[in-house]
């Protein structure tokens, strides 16, 4: 399993959310390369990246810091938030990044996710954000009808890289993940699936890494941030 550090950026900040409020934010670093400097230097292999105003406006909005990050890193990084048509996407791709997630999208424009997981194969990821089984788009604004599982079996066959799962009541909350869903989901279909939200200790880690699904990784933050979980033991735990 990987472990994905994650940086959220909000207004330029590295940020944490609560249960995904926009006004429940905690600033952790207001130089997010900086910050995914220190995440590579201990030794993570991947990051996870998320625009979160852009998820609110439906186009990029902190670009320059997610610049910054990938020309001063050197290992893959995935982001999400605002990425909804084929130049954004471009565009990413060139600039360096090795994978976009596409959330919203995922429910209102199905066809757009298999067109770009066509011409950009290995490289497009579909963020599945969900509250009590159910999907929300729009920065986790909009609630949907869609169940979650319906929707990850819905790209099955459109040759997407991985599914970023979300359980929204859990991501900040340092509660833990929710493990139940998440194993369902990964048994559930055959494209790789990642966990967030609640990811917040070594406990945790090893919870999802026996959960009885071939989980590709998870994606942890606050816990990171706040000490609660060492960057090093998690590494080398989902590594044993």
């Amino acid at each position: 399993m990987i472990l994905y550090p994650a940086i959220d950026l909000k207004d330029g900040q590295a940020v944490r959310l609560f249960k995904g409020d926009m006004d429940k934010a905690t600033v952790f670093n207001d130089d997010p390369a900086a910050q995914a400097m220190e995440f590579v230097e201990a030794g993570c292999e991947w990051l996870h990246l998320v625009d979160l105003n852009g998820a609110f406006a439906g186009t990029p909005v902190n670009a320059a810091p997610v610049e910054a990050i990938l020309k001063r890193t050197k290992v893959p990084a995935q982001l999400g938030g605002g990425i909804r048509d084929m130049a954004t996407i471009d565009r990413w791709l060139s600039l360096g990044l090795a994978r976009v997630i596409l959330g919203t999208v995922a429910v209102e424009n199905p066809a757009l996710v298999r067109e770009a997981a066509r011409a950009f194969p290995g490289q497009v990821a579909v963020g599945i954000d969900a509250r009590n089984g159910f999907v929300a788009t729009k920065g986790w604004a909009t609630e949907t009808d869609v169940q979650v599982i319906d929707l990850a079996r819905s790209f099955e066959d459109a040759g997407v890289a991985a599914i970023i799962y979300t359980d929204i009541n859990r991501d900040g909350a340092m509660q833990g993940p929710n493990v139940a869903a998440t194993a369902e989901l990964g048994n559930a279909v055959s494209i790789p699936v990642i966990a967030s939200g609640g990811v917040s200790s070594l406990d945790d880690l090893r919870a999802l890494k026996t959960c009885g699904a071939p989980l590709n990784g998870a994606i942890s933050g606050r816990a990171l941030y706040d000490g609660a979980l060492d960057l090093a033991e998690a590494l080398a735990l989902l590594k044993a």
